[in-house]
């Protein structure tokens, strides 16, 4: 891992209920002690939990970043079950997640509906996490470098130079989500590295080699020190794994362990 600063999200996707949702964020916070110092930790819960662990993560005093799963772009209006990126500033949320593959893959968003949705959540001042990455049928095809290009040159089109400390990629390969499957180190690596590549095209060396490249497939607490090792490699967006804390913080531990003396 480089010198940025490592930053592993949980995204809790359609999971828990109240209860448990308050039970996890409680015991991340508890158990994250010295990591929250040196790395970035964020819990992304589904949106009607989103006040109930936004006190959670108050009460505890431990500097956890409270994250969204999804917004919409327009700030208010006639848009009948859409959330705007400033209601969820209002109830405490940091950061927001802006194209995971389920929303471009289940539910059909493209990729200019995730452009209007990065470019939202960095002008009202929150952290992005535009989250990148090929199907199974694209990897077989050959096409992962040019789809992962696509995908960041025109989520970011729009984004000015000064937003960018706001944002973090995260490369999560769809066929490694969710299926047992997980890229190896250097497969993650090579795409990290050729995403930085492009963000190097877009903004320059310098802005491309502060920007946080977080990996999002699969990744698990028997797999997470050897991707974290990679040098492109700052942190992961966690799936199943970051609905038990144990887990989690293992992962955040990894993080913290990689991170060059």
């Amino acid at each position: 891992m480089s010198a940025r600063r490592p930053f592993v999200a949980g995204n809790w996707k359609m999971n828990t209920d109240k209860a448990s949702a308050v039970e996890l964020a409680t015991a991340v916070a508890r158990s994250a002690g010295d990591a929250a110092d040196s790395v970035d930790i964020g819990v992304i819960p589904p949106f009607v939990y989103l006040g109930a662990v936004a006190n959670a993560i108050r009460e505890s005093g431990v500097n956890i970043l409270l994250g969204a799963q999804d917004c919409y772009h327009e700030s208010n209006g006639a848009f009948t079950g859409e959330v705007s990126v400033e209601m969820l500033a209002d109830i405490g949320v940091r950061i927001v997640l802006a194209g995971h593959s389920e929303r471009r893959h289940v539910i059909g968003e493209t990729d200019d509906d995730v452009n209007r949705k990065v470019r939202a959540i960095l002008a009202h001042d929150l952290q992005c996490i535009l989250c990148i990455g090929e199907t199974i049928e694209q990897r077989e095809a050959g096409e992962t470098d040019a789809v992962n290009e696509r995908q960041l040159r025109t989520g970011l089109e729009g984004v000015p130079l000064e937003q960018l400390g706001r944002l973090t990629i995260a490369y999560e390969p769809v066929w490694a989500i969710g299926t047992g499957k997980t890229a190896t180190p250097g497969d993650a690596q090579d795409a990290h590295a050729k995403c930085r590549a492009v963000l190097a095209d877009l903004y320059g060396i310098d802005a491309a080699s502060s920007i946080r490249i977080q990996y999002g497939g699969s990744m698990k607490p028997a797999n997470a020190s050897e991707l974290l090792a990679q040098p492109d490699i700052d942190g992961g967006l966690i799936g199943g794994a970051s609905l038990k804390a144990d887990a989690f913080l293992a992962i955040v531990e990894a993080a913290r362990s990689a991170q060059p003396a």
